[in-house]
């Protein structure tokens, strides 16, 4: 919807804890993600039990209950025509980011960044089968 977040397990190295920043991008514009995977992959990886890691064992498939996407890397890019041209159109500066990772591809269009540290296992919400929000 409005805001976004994006949560992000800086790894400290084996001897030390995890750190957990999450970057709250907020005032999105527009949110896009695309796939990184091959037509052939998706095909492969319809399979339900592919959402969990258990039930995911022995299928072939992009085994999709990793809970998590390896970052590959992301990049503000300031010379974003949208950018410039909801910034004219709202009043306010807007920025274009863009996020690789191992199965998306993530681009937003924001206005504001805030960025802190949460506990592991942070959720903002819970959705599952106990919760009634599946």
């Amino acid at each position: 919807m409005r805001d976004y977040e994006v949560i992000i397990d800086a790894w400290n190295g084996p001897q030390n804890p995890s750190t957990y920043l999450r970057y709250l991008f907020r005032y999105c514009v527009e949110a896009r993600c695309e796939t990184f995977l091959a037509a052939a992959t998706w095909r492969d990886s319809l399979d339900d039990r592919l959402l969990d890691r258990e039930t995911a064992v022995a299928l072939d498939g992009y085994v999709w209950g990793a809970k998590l996407h390896e970052m590959y890397g992301a990049e503000l890019r300031p010379e974003s025509d949208a950018a410039r041209r909801w910034s004219k159109t709202v009043g306010i500066d807007f920025h274009e980011v863009h996020i690789e990772t191992n199965a998306h591809d993530l681009t937003l269009l924001f206005s504001d960044l805030v960025v802190s540290e949460v506990p592991a296992g942070y959720a903002p919400f819970v959705a599952g089968r106990e919760t009634g929000l599946v």
